[in-house]
């Protein structure tokens, strides 16, 4: 059994170019720049025992490359999942389209139960 850790969201956006994997990318690097994991040293276990839920929202889930997402997470067991999510806000005056891209990156271990004592 495992046990959720960790849930941090982010945002990223491209605004000129419609990148929606570059969108993406600055949304989970905004996630995983919001937490730190202290627990791995306090109790000697490895990254390896982590597995990394991320969820990605942009309006064109096809334009995404899961597989290149993951390989640039930096701990853990990683899996990418990519939904219809996130906004395009035109401009009308430019033709451009921003893009924005949300996150969820989620953290499990195996279940710590009984590992812990408090003192």
């Amino acid at each position: 059994m495992e046990q959720r850790i960790i849930i941090e969201m982010g945002m990223g956006n491209n605004l000129h170019g419609m990148d929606y994997q570059k969108a993406a990318a600055r949304a989970i690097e905004d996630a995983i720049r919001h937490s730190t994991l202290p627990i791995f040293q306090s109790i000697d276990m490895p990254h390896t025992e982590m597995r990394v839920q991320v969820t990605v929202g942009v309006q064109e889930p096809n334009k995404i490359n899961a597989d290149a997402l993951t390989s640039g997470l930096p701990r853990g067991r990683a899996v990418v999942s990519v939904l219809q999510g996130g906004l395009n806000i035109p401009n009308p005056e430019t033709g451009d389209t921003a893009v924005v891209a949300t996150a969820a990156v989620e953290a499990f271990l195996p279940s710590q139960a009984g590992k812990w004592v408090q003192t």
